[in-house]
């Protein structure tokens, strides 16, 4: 039987209409604070958790709840002749129900530019207290943490009298999943702060909160959910949905290619996803003039493909995709011309993140992970930036500015080429991809084969190093007059004699971009 119920809630979501039921039902009620108040004002019966104990809260509230009176009611078992011997003896009174959720941590690290104590005294240290020991309890304790919840509490209490053990064993595993991701979201927040990002903790906590289930996984027989990670940043789940279709599982693999990809680059750009690599990548002078030199890399490959922006979508890029099937469009902000637009093709999925107007750096948290049989792979995210304008090359010719300008946007895109990759392109897109071979020569001649338009005068990047100069020969054939890699193979001489030979320019970075 439910008599005694203990409410301090920080999320005041239906509390007044909870406690008007339990208080028709002759539940007594205790209660905290702004709780309290919010109660009392709704003409509710409230006895003070400080009267109740017979100690005043303290320390700006922060001592409120951490009593025995309050702790042997919820942790003493009922049917234990001791334990009710004892806190009869101490004056205490059973609690029998809970409803307690926390301070709002992660809202208040998710504010831009949140200060350190403003974050700390958002750590709630009373409520998971209480709810721990209700939970722990359960078998005699109703603790809720979720405001969803009360309407079935009150149902099951008004048509059976009591709560079952189903239910409450229920309840008390959410509150320990609640808890946990309490915690895992303080500890992400403290070491994201911390001096030595550079170095990866002993035991690393994920706080994992789930979106929505979906439709199935990459195929119709997988069932599939996505999961929010994270504090501030950019966020996909986050991502607000304007019109469309439920997003799929590729939908969301293939959002999150093109908007790594589009982040990279400080012009106004445009990157087209397929199969979770990209089929044409440009930057311009206008979010329209950029899909269209992007979907000239390849149109086909284009159709049915994921769109992103670092821009603005306007009434005129709007109209340049509307001839087009695509999934999914993504850009940091859409004018109202634009959703008009695309509101003739309702299925088209439009996705607004304001984030992907940050600077770089800002843009992502936490790590990039992947995940194996047993265990999980850990790095930072590829955020290297190399200095192509800079760079001395190692050729004879050295790379003109136009050439540089080339290598340079080559050498963004490549990074999120599926290794073997080889990108062609000039300085404002690229012209063709090789995507994911086995051999690098593999990925040139396919790069070739893909590609609309002429290849004499573009440049190429390659991803890893070439082990041989044949790869050079097949640039060389295909009209590149400057080729970006990162070098390391012990043939390096012989591949460079090759460029030199070609009268190609020929810059090595040092560094590498897989991506497998």
């Amino acid at each position: 039987m439910i008599k005694r119920a203990l409410i301090s809630v920080s999320d005041k979501r239906g509390v007044v209409g909870f406690a008007t039921e339990l208080e028709a039902l002759g539940v007594e009620i205790l209660s905290t604070g702004g709780t309290a108040k919010s109660l009392r004002d709704a003409g509710i019966e409230v006895l003070e958790v400080s009267d109740y104990t017979g100690f005043p809260e303290m320390l700006g509230g922060r001592l409120k709840t951490l009593h025995p009176k309050i702790h042997g009611g919820l942790l003493s078992r009922r049917n234990n002749p001791s334990d009710m011997e004892e806190i009869k003896k101490h004056g205490i009174e059973t609690i029998d129900l809970i409803a307690v959720n926390l301070y709002p941590f992660e809202d208040t690290v998710a504010k831009p530019n949140v200060i350190f104590e403003e974050a700390i005294e958002n750590i709630d240290i009373g409520g998971p207290t209480l709810l721990r020991a209700a939970a722990k309890n359960f078998h005699d304790v109703v603790v809720i943490v979720d405001p969803d919840d009360y309407d079935l509490i009150i149902k099951e209490l008004k048509t059976k009298g009591d709560i079952n053990y189903e239910m409450r064993l229920a309840f008390a595993k959410k509150v320990f999943v609640h808890t946990a991701r309490y915690d895992a979201l303080i500890a992400d927040y403290l070491c994201s702060i911390s001096d030595k990002q550079d170095s990866f903790p002993e035991f690393l906590t994920l706080s994992l909160k789930k979106h929505s289930d979906l439709r199935y996984g990459e195929n119709p027989h997988q069932r599939a959910a996505i999961y929010r990670h994270g504090i501030g940043g950019l966020s996909l789940p986050d991502a607000k949905v304007l019109q469309g279709k439920e997003m799929s599982f590729n939908n969301y693999l293939d959002s999150h290619s093109a908007i790594m990809l589009v982040i990279e680059f400080d012009k106004k750009a445009c990157v087209i996803i397929k199969h979770n690599n990209p089929c044409g990548v440009a930057i311009g002078d206008s979010a329209a003039e950029a899909y269209k030199k992007a979907e000239k890399t390849d149109p086909v490959s284009a159709f049915g493909g994921v769109v992103a922006f670092n821009t603005t979508v306007d009434g005129d890029a709007a109209k340049a995709m509307s001839n087009l099937f695509l999934e999914v469009v993504i850009a940091p902000f859409f004018t109202d011309q634009a959703k008009h637009i695309f509101s003739l093709k309702p299925n088209v999925r439009l996705l607004e993140i304001p984030t992907l107007s940050l600077s770089y750096e800002k843009k992502l948290t936490s790590w990039d992970m992947k995940k194996i049989a047993g265990g999980m792979l850990i790095q930072q995210w590829d955020f290297s930036s190399e200095d192509i304008m800079s760079l001395k090359a190692v050729t004879k010719r050295q790379p003109s500015q136009e050439e540089r300008e080339a290598l340079l946007f080559a050498w963004k895109v490549c990074k999120h080429v599926k290794s073997n990759a080889i990108v062609y392109a000039f300085r404002d897109r690229t012209v063709g991809i090789g995507i994911g071979q086995t051999s690098r020569v593999y990925s040139a001649k396919i790069g070739a084969l893909n590609a609309c338009e002429p290849l004499k005068g573009t440049v190429a990047a390659s991803d890893g190093f070439f082990p041989f100069r044949d790869g050079i020969d097949v640039l060389h054939e295909m009209g590149v007059t400057a080729v970006i890699q990162p070098g390391g193979s012990v043939k390096d001489n012989e591949v460079i004699d090759a460029a030199n030979e070609y009268d190609m320019a020929m810059i090595i970075t040092g560094t590498r971009h897989f991506r497998h």
